[in-house]
């Protein structure tokens, strides 16, 4: 269940609302540097720790009232464990399950541009209060002819800010990623079309029923239905899927056998999505997945879906295979095609980026050369934040002239990182099927 948090009465809904508002948290920030530069003349010895909690208060209390694009950025961010400090990694995870939920009125006005009616109207019962509130909307549970329903609504304003709201975050993101300008840049188009996809509820109730339907022969997964007559292009309203979030499930402290059973149900769907349909659930946060009773798992949100290019598909999966037979004439090619390398660059430069990326695909890659892998390892996890501070502090990648790594990469990239962490969080071993030619 949601934190219970105090209800948010309007939106900044301009781009002069959303722009001031930026703008004052940006002088905030600045404020805090000034606070804590004062301090370290008088404590040399003082780290900044005190500096990032009031830098993540400021902006995550800032980005929380303003919603949309700029919450679901810091959502993403709190998922890259190795991006962030802790202290912003653990203000911005709160964007996955407890932002403030718009008060009543704006819930009814929306339900009166869309439908004419009130919720009461519609439904047979229907909460006032948010049980749910992330970065695009907040769900309502409600009831009809005794069925228990889940009703999500988009934030006002929230579909028509996608592109100023980025431009606006640019600023702190590259002070918070540790980024150089023009990759950033290079990504922002990706996390912009994504976005805008996940603010359009007709496509997100199209792709779900899509990707459910495709998917529905994994054993020990649970979709909702949807509804068309109490859906529209800003509210969607499904089936209640009763459970418990990934983390509290683990607080029941189920049994192994559970914990297997729901990552190899998690393991499945994507293994089925990425290599099979070639579009996947690219939102794999835990605030998505709801765990049943009977160790069956909920899928509940499918707004942010990847479709994956095949000849992204072949380059990127030929580099995870354990045994790289390929010729280096080849190897280069797939180094060209994936954006890792290109004629820009001295052969110096080269050689460090194929270097660093086949390191970060093997280890990526770990999984899939065995035929069971332990989650629970925190010895691989361990690896994978360290690969992540290296990257992120070498002088190499921060001085590079150009973006490193197709756009496509970042959401495919971020879906493993993500599904790794859940399964990780479930103390799971499962068996890590692969398509026959990546064995």
């Amino acid at each position: 269940m949601a934190i219970k948090v105090k209800e948010q009465e309007a939106i900044p809904v301009s781009k002069v609302q959303r722009a001031a508002k930026f703008i004052s948290t940006g002088a905030k920030v600045g404020g805090n540097y000034v606070k804590h530069y004062a301090k370290k003349m008088v404590n040399p010895s003082m780290n900044k720790e005190e500096l990032h909690q009031n830098n993540a208060t400021d902006i995550y209390k800032s980005l929380s009232e303003l919603k949309g694009s700029a919450l679901k950025v810091a959502q993403m961010m709190s998922m890259d464990k190795n991006l962030l400090p802790r202290a912003y990694q653990d203000k911005f995870t709160m964007a996955q399950y407890s932002a403030p939920p718009l008060s009543y009125p704006l819930v009814v006005k929306t339900f009166q541009k869309y439908f004419s009616k009130t919720p009461e109207q519609m439904f047979d019962t229907f909460t006032r209060s948010a049980v749910n509130a992330a970065s695009i909307g907040q769900v309502h549970q409600a009831t009809q002819n005794g069925k228990k329903l889940a009703v999500k609504i988009q934030y006002p304003g929230v579909a028509d800010s996608v592109t100023s709201d980025l431009k606006l975050l640019k600023p702190f993101a590259l002070r918070l990623l540790n980024m150089n300008e023009v990759e950033l840049d290079h990504y922002m188009g990706e996390v912009e079309e994504r976005l805008l996809e996940e603010t359009d509820y007709v496509l997100e109730v199209d792709r779900s029923r899509e990707i459910s339907q495709a998917c529905g022969h994994i054993p020990n997964l649970k979709f909702p239905l949807y509804y068309d007559v109490l859906s529209s292009d800003r509210i969607i309203t499904m089936d209640w899927i009763s459970g418990k979030h990934i983390k509290e499930w683990m607080d029941t402290k189920p049994s192994q056998k559970s914990k297997n059973q729901i990552g190899q149900a998690l393991w499945d769907f994507y293994h089925h999505q990425v290599h099979n349909l070639k579009q996947v659930h690219a939102d794999p946060h835990p605030g998505n997945f709801i765990i049943q009773e009977d160790d069956q798992l909920g899928i509940i949100d499918f707004g942010c879906v990847k479709v994956i290019p095949e000849d992204f598909y072949q380059g990127y999966f030929a580099l995870i295979k354990k045994e790289l037979l390929i010729n280096q004439e080849d190897l280069d090619q797939i180094f060209y095609d994936l954006e890792f390398i290109s004629d820009k660059d001295t052969e110096v430069e080269k050689a460090f980026f194929k270097g660093i990326f086949k390191e970060m695909i093997s280890l990526l890659g770990k999984p899939f050369h065995v035929d069971r892998f332990d989650f629970a390892d925190e010895k691989y996890f361990e690896q994978i934040f360290q690969l992540g501070d290296r990257i992120s502090n070498d002088k190499m990648f921060r001085k590079s002239r150009q973006a490193r790594g197709s756009r496509h990469g970042l959401y495919i990239n971020r879906t493993y990182f993500g599904l790794y962490n859940l399964l990780n969080q479930l103390e799971a071993e499962v068996d890590t099927t692969k398509p026959e030619w990546l064995k």
